[in-house]
């Protein structure tokens, strides 16, 4: 098992940086509202996604867009206890990370950009934003991402000076390591700059692996990894050695599962050969996983190597985060220094099964 490096950069922050307990909201979802948050288990819930115009680069709502904003931050400003806001904008797939690179690759899309975000922030009432850029593909789009943190980072200064509001958070959900040294195409993030301009980021911590290599099974969001750097502690480590503060770190876990059919149903072990995606396609949500154990009386299994448990009955074999490997992974980011946690996502799982545990589990600091 790798050890934890509580050693590396130092933070630049104040150790009384309040705590994040984060969650996204999937704006898509029909049978989950903004009233059905428990509130006493957040600090910020991200509302996800809001894009721009791809002609104007400016944030364009039909009326139906600008309701929901208006009762997302309406609703949990006035919940008990109220929550904070954040309007996430971008999202996972090839249209929101083509747009965003455009955005970011000229001085006036950036400039627009950037105003209009701030205008609809402060109009329906969000405490800050939040960049989804998945991903910056070259080292030139990491420049571009560079340009405009410092940008959004003035005007949003400058906002706050004018009007005298306190600023506008600014945060970024980010890929789980500093660098991507995975990919063809090397290429690190803008450490210095995001320290500068961002109030923290949300490591994606989850998405090491799934359906779309077929040919094992695998701890989709292993915190430790013997055999491989697709781990949770190779990349936050590796944001700390680049330079980021621990309190502008927040790590992420997944609510959801990644799935396979197993080759062999005697094989079972995590890395067991496998031929296709598994139940629901690949994807089950922790709410899906939990019907799934019970109808089909799945063997459960907690891996303390990887801290990460799976299950599987039959050919099916299921891969997740329940309540104990979660709770092992909120201890070893508190050992770590970290600013919080963030879930992907709100509606993923009934009862507040893990959310509740989180939320207890994380011993204050401010």
């Amino acid at each position: 098992m790798a050890s934890v490096d509580v050693t590396a950069s130092s933070s630049s922050s104040s150790s009384s940086s309040s705590t994040i307990k984060g969650s996204y909201y999937p704006s898509w979802t029909t049978d989950f509202t903004p009233s059905d948050i428990d509130t006493t288990l957040f600090s910020h819930i991200f509302y996800a996604f809001l894009s721009p115009s791809n002609i104007t680069f400016k944030f364009e709502l039909p009326e139906p867009m600008a309701a929901a904003l208006s009762n997302f931050t309406t609703t949990l400003r006035f919940a008990s206890p109220p929550v904070k806001t954040v309007l996430s904008i971008g999202g996972a797939g090839d249209a929101p990370t083509a747009l965003l690179a455009e955005v970011a690759s000229s001085p006036s899309s950036r400039k627009d950009f950037i105003n209009s975000s701030v205008e609809v922030a402060r109009k329906f009432g969000f405490d800050g934003l939040d960049l989804d850029w998945e991903w910056p593909k070259n080292p030139k789009e990491m420049d571009d991402l560079a340009h405009l943190l410092r940008e959004w980072r003035l005007v949003i200064t400058e906002e706050a000076r004018a009007t005298k509001q306190p600023p506008l958070l600014l945060t970024a959900a980010v890929y789980f390591a500093s660098d991507f040294f995975l990919d063809p195409v090397y290429r690190m993030y803008p450490v210095a700059d995001i320290r500068e301009n961002l109030d923290w980021i949300n490591a994606m911590c989850y998405d090491y692996h799934g359906a779309w290599d077929t040919s094992a099974t695998g701890a989709q969001a292993a915190f430790f990894d013997p055999k491989s750097n697709l781990s949770s502690i190779h990349g936050l480590n590796s944001w700390l050695w680049a330079g980021m503060p621990r309190k502008q770190i927040v790590m992420g876990l997944p609510l959801y599962a990644r799935t396979w059919e197993l080759k062999d149903p005697n094989v079972t072990e995590i890395g067991a050969p496998a031929v296709k995606p598994g139940p629901g396609g690949g994807l089950l949500t922790y709410s899906e996983v939990q019907v799934f154990n019970r109808n089909n009386s799945a063997t459960v299994v907690y891996d303390a190597e990887t801290v990460s448990t799976y299950s599987f009955s039959g050919t099916s074999w299921v891969g997740y985060d329940d309540v104990a490997s979660a709770m092992v992974k909120i201890g070893l980011a508190q050992a770590l220094g970290l600013r919080g946690y963030f879930f992907w996502a709100l509606s993923f799982e009934t009862e507040w099964q893990i959310s509740s545990q989180a939320s207890r589990a994380w011993i204050l600091d401010d």
